[in-house]
């Protein structure tokens, strides 16, 4: 009934390596608890005696708390909401109302290695900034209205509140990158230099992509004391750097028009390229006689490209060009059909490229009929060029800081604009609209009601300019919530006979079939974009998820008829309610049904 303990695994691994690095030991509980002598395996990691307790390393009041609850459990879960989401039955796209720590977890199986690009813009920390608290040993009133806390500069915390909560969040991040995936992370000066050494940690300093200057604002602040700040950063890091592919950035008109065919070659259009560089290497150079008859040399200080053999080469296949008149200093020949069709980006990207927060702000303004519901959005056309260079076109794109939405409206702009197939996660505290703010007296309770209108805006916009492109334009609404189940959990030797009336059904009252049916989705690791389908088979209703990869019945009366159509279609698990068998003899029954008919199916009772 909750999520993996990764502590354990992290432990299990280390055990495989350096089996002398984990012990065994009591637990209060009287459990048996494998623990990791660090000091062994500190020693285990260096070549030479490991003395004393100095490190270069970055820290922190708290880092280690971090660490640890981004390793603890989870017993929350997602509960969907068909009646918010749009085209629930045909979209992959998926947007999640909550904490984003526990969402993270609860996508630790099923999105595992399986996101190619993450965006994320996180609060900046600027001293105005709401952050997560995470405290998750309070009730579940002061947690649904304490997501937030205002991070001011007087808190003493300052700097380590904002570090913890990046880096417990960054943890769980890498498990659901791709091996060659990428992240993306917004930030400005006040915690660029912190987030950097966060990263570094966390996706290793050798997977440091760029860091990417943004052009944010295109006009001075003429109030600023000293000076105008007119950039903010994008942290990339790859999962491994080997692996990772750059696609380039699309090819421009313009940079096609530089390319021309003046001697008719029959491989197409070319330009002319540089055949001197430096500095100088003796053995290239040499003299060159031209067509013309003309005698030529390399300038001073540089020498050729090609050694002499290698020119000879190029020349008998028509690669070097002298001129119309065949007197010109040779160039070598760079044909549009052999470069590389992918520009490679620069870390400096222009407001000119990828827009500013101005124009952002403008858009979106304009997307909702004039009215402001946020400042200073991301501009579509900067996370466009994130996801642009490193996914490819049936991709999974994740933002877990997602707020305004706008990476939905990127990817929808992608697919309709090259048919790819591209799919969203968006997660985002449901975070509530001020009273007195013109989204509040709009009827928006909180950001996400906003976040989930504009992707039906954006949907429609993208339709109205594509009408011919066939895109995904919906998503599934999940909301994240407490378990399914009661809060009644017992040691073995906790179980008496004045319980047995609390265990005759665990599943909380004001759950449906379709909050169970998704528990077992998430608690199994199949996609939250799985198929969903039902169907009454003799008077019973059988949920079929993944095209059979799960069925399950919750049905009061189970007939033999429903149970054999089950089982003859030989899904990975089947799921059932203990409390609708009304004896042992019946789960046994069920039991040896599946064993016969199809043996590889895992049957669960919850």
């Amino acid at each position: 009934m909750e999520t993996s303990n990764l502590t354990a695994e992290n432990v299990a691994k280390i055990e495989e390596i350096f089996p002398n690095c984990v012990t065994e030991s009591r637990g209060k509980d009287g459990r048996a608890k494998k623990t990791v002598n660090f000091e062994m395996l500190r020693q285990m990691l260096s070549e030479e005696a490991v003395e004393g307790e100095e490190a270069y390393e970055f820290t922190w009041v708290g880092k280690k708390a971090a660490v640890a609850e981004a390793n603890k459990p989870t017993r929350m879960t997602l509960r969907p909401c068909l009646e918010r989401s749009v085209q629930w039955n045909d979209t992959e796209n998926v947007y999640i109302e909550g904490d984003n720590l526990e969402v993270l977890k609860l996508l630790q199986e099923s999105c595992q290695e399986a996101v190619k690009v993450i965006y994320i813009d996180p609060p900046y920390n600027t001293g105005n900034d709401f952050i997560y608290k995470d405290d998750f040993s309070r009730t579940k009133e002061a947690y649904q209205s304490q997501g937030l806390f205002k991070n001011t500069d007087s808190n003493g915390r300052f700097h380590s509140d904002w570090c913890s909560m990046m880096y417990s969040r960054l943890l769980l991040a890498r498990n659901l990158l791709s091996g060659d995936g990428v992240i993306f992370i917004s930030i400005d000066d006040h915690e660029q230099e912190n987030l950097k050494k966060i990263c570094s940690e966390i996706f290793g300093e050798g997977n440091f992509l760029a860091q990417v200057v943004w052009e944010r604002a295109y006009a001075p602040v003429n109030l600023k004391k000293h000076f105008s700040e007119s950039h903010d950063y994008i942290l990339c890091y790859a999962k491994n750097l080997p692996d990772a592919v750059c696609n380039g950035l699309p090819r421009s008109s313009e940079a096609d028009k530089r390319y021309s065919n003046p001697d008719q070659d029959p491989r197409g259009v070319w330009k002319a390229g540089d055949l001197s560089v430096g500095p100088v290497v003796e053995s290239k150079v040499y003299e060159i006689t031209t067509p013309g008859g003309r005698k030529v040399l390399p300038p001073n200080g540089y020498c050729w490209r090609l050694d002499q053999n290698t020119f000879q080469e190029y020349v008998k296949d028509n690669r070097i060009w002298f001129g119309a008149d065949g007197n010109n200093v040779p160039s070598i020949k760079r044909f549009l059909s052999e470069v590389k069709q992918g520009i490679t980006p620069m870390s400096i990207w222009n407001y000119r490229e990828v827009g500013h927060s101005q124009d952002a702000t403008k858009k979106l303004k304009k997307l909702f009929e004039n009215r402001a519901y946020f400042d200073y959005p991301k501009p579509v056309e900067l996370i466009k060029r994130c996801i642009q260079l490193y996914a490819d076109k049936d991709s999974l794109i994740l933002d877990f800081f997602s707020g305004s939405g706008t990476t939905a409206q990127a990817v929808m702009e992608l697919n309709a604009q090259d048919g790819g197939k591209r799919k969203f996660i968006l997660v985002q505290l449901a975070e509530q609209c001020r009273e007195k703010s013109i989204a509040y007296q709009d009827g928006y309770e909180n950001i996400c009601q906003i976040g989930e209108e504009r992707i039906r805006r954006a949907a429609d916009l993208i339709a109205k300019r594509h009408p011919a492109c066939d895109f995904d334009s919906g998503f599934r609404l999940f909301r994240l919530d407490e378990s399914n189940m009661k809060d009644v959990y017992f040691t073995a030797s906790e179980y008496s006979q004045n319980l047995l009336p609390d265990l005759v059904c665990n599943i909380k009252e004001d759950r449906s079939e379709e909050d169970i049916v998704f528990g077992c989705i998430i608690d199994w690791g199949l996609p939250l974009s799985s198929v969903c389908k039902s169907e009454w088979i003799d008077g019973c209703k059988i949920h079929n998820i993944g095209e059979g990869a799960l069925l399950a019945c919750f049905s009061e009366k189970l007939t033999r008829r429903a149970l054999m159509y089950m089982a003859e279609r030989h899904p990975q698990k089947a799921v059932f309610l203990d409390i609708k068998f009304k004896s042992s003899a019946e789960k046994r029954n069920l039991l040896e049904m599946f064993r016969t008919v199809s043996p590889e199916t895992s049957v669960k009772m919850i």
